[in-house]
């Protein structure tokens, strides 16, 4: 029994060792992002490397003319729902006379005609007003999510013309998180999983995370011929200034051959 004991500790205790392979940053994720309406910029609040949160306003058009064509929409609502009120109560009359014989059938088409129209006059318009309002708000570029501002490419004058290609005004990337790009040899496929603890090294700096991905087809072979797979590390930088492109080492723990 004893025997038995020792020989199970001994295999629980057998020794890790670190798989250590040099690897590249790079953001976790990175948009370019635009206005989706045309228009002047007015105002840029923002520059490289700041941090930003989700909602945030980044850029901002000259809207004026947005606001304009939002008020048109609103005052064309007010008249048609006047328009519609009185078409209403005119069928309700016709109906009336209608009912007690002295109005024929023609009178009651045109006149539930008339109220039709009036109504989808009004839906046209609301729905108008809805599309105004929300190019006014699309005036306003803003951060879709908590980011670090890595381009700013636009300045207060310039024209912004929305088409099928959009105009990059600003680059953004993901803040919390970063990845650490490395090879991953054929031969450490067994030994690496994905979820695994890992700790990534940046000069002095240390970051734990853990193993996002490999990739399912090789990146490339070796002088042998041997696949090397794209491994992903993901791990919080903090508030740590680290860049996309940085050098990096990945190191994770794999079981030592005794145990396989």
């Amino acid at each position: 029994m004893k025997s038995w004991t020792k020989l199970i500790f001994l295999l629980c205790a057998a020794p890790l060792q670190a798989a250590e392979l040099a690897a590249v940053l790079q953001w976790e994720q990175r948009v370019e992002i635009s206005t989706p309406v045309s228009g002047v910029v007015k105002t840029v609040n923002v520059s490289e490397g700041d941090r930003v949160k989700k909602g945030q306003i980044l850029l901002q058009l000259d809207d004026a003319i947005f606001s304009s064509r939002v008020d048109e929409a609103g005052a064309a609502i007010t008249r048609l729902k006047e328009e519609a009120a009185e078409a209403k109560r005119d069928m309700a009359r016709v109906q009336e006379l209608f009912d007690r014989g002295v109005n024929s059938s023609t009178e009651l088409d045109q006149a539930r005609l008339r109220q039709t129209s009036a109504s989808g006059k009004l839906a046209e318009a609301q729905a108008q007003h809805r599309r105004e309002t929300r190019h006014r708000e699309d005036a306003s570029l803003k951060a879709p999510f908590d980011a670090i501002v890595v381009s700013r490419l636009a300045q207060p004058g310039q024209v912004v013309a929305a088409g099928l290609k959009p105009q990059t005004l600003l680059i953004v990337a993901k803040s919390g998180e970063m990845l650490a790009r490395a090879a991953l040899p054929e031969s450490q496929l067994g030994d690496i999983k994905v979820g695994q603890a890992a700790t990534v090294s940046v000069g002095k700096q240390t970051f734990r995370g853990s193993i996002r991905s490999i990739s399912l087809e090789p990146a490339s072979r070796d002088k042998n011929g041997d696949a090397v797979y794209w491994m992903l590390a993901a791990f919080d930088p903090g508030e740590t200034p680290l860049r996309s492109g940085m050098k990096a080492t990945v190191e994770a723990q794999t079981l030592s051959p005794d145990r396989h």
